[in-house]
């Protein structure tokens, strides 16, 4: 009787780690697509801002 609760609370256990895994994966996806979508849209304006403030220096 014991064993199959332990069965079954041992596959939840790796139910959630699964899903947790799915989530951080999620998160670093979502977080590199808006890194690649800001470095796309500010990227040269960044690059400009770091060129004049390199060319202020002696």
């Amino acid at each position: 009787m014991f064993h199959g609760w332990t069965i079954r609370l041992v596959s939840i256990k790796n139910a959630e780690q699964g899903q947790g895994l799915v989530e951080y994966a999620l998160i670093v996806l979502f977080v590199s697509v808006a890194a690649v979508a800001a470095l796309t849209l500010f990227g040269t304006t960044v690059s400009d801002l770091f060129d004049a403030v390199v060319g202020g220096f002696p």
